[in-house]
């Protein structure tokens, strides 16, 4: 029975990372909060977003996502606010502008580059000739012959 408690607990964790007192009154103000929160990195987590989080940071950025749009902050000025305090490694889907399009350029610009070395190397080597093979001497072909009918 304890390890069936164990296990719904661990299942239903991340589900009750955003504590009742962090809930806000309005229904909608929570929504946009919910919705606000998908998009935000636990900062300690790094790959889940800080809803799912039971990390006291994330819990802290919960409670400033909720004093915010309590404020009359709209859902980008929220997001603004915490980009300019926590940097964009804050968003889990990091914008394009900036230097980050060097990051998000990257991969294919490689990927190309990868493809243009390949075509130059399979091209040289069509076009290389083939070694000629030497001719074995007289010698070596009889020795080879003696070789090869087993009398080695």
């Amino acid at each position: 029975m304890k390890r069936l408690a164990l296990i719904l607990l661990l299942l239903c964790g991340p589900a009750l990372a955003v504590q009742p007192d962090e809930i806000l009154a309005d229904p909608a103000q929570e929504a946009r909060a919910r919705e606000i929160s998908q998009g935000l990195r636990c900062l300690v987590c790094q790959n889940e977003n800080i809803d799912d989080s039971n990390a006291s940071l994330a819990r802290d950025l919960r409670l400033l996502v909720r004093e915010r749009i309590t404020a009359g902050d709209s859902n980008a000025e929220v997001i603004d606010y915490l980009v300019d305090r926590y940097g964009e490694f804050v968003l889990l889907r990091p914008t394009t502008g900036g230097w980050n399009w060097l990051l998000w350029a990257a991969g294919p610009l490689l990927f190309v580059f990868a493809l243009g070395l390949g075509g130059l190397y399979i091209r040289a080597r069509s076009k290389a000739e083939a070694e000629s093979e030497a001719q074995l001497s007289p010698e070596e072909q009889a020795r080879l012959k003696q070789i090869l009918d087993g009398n080695g």
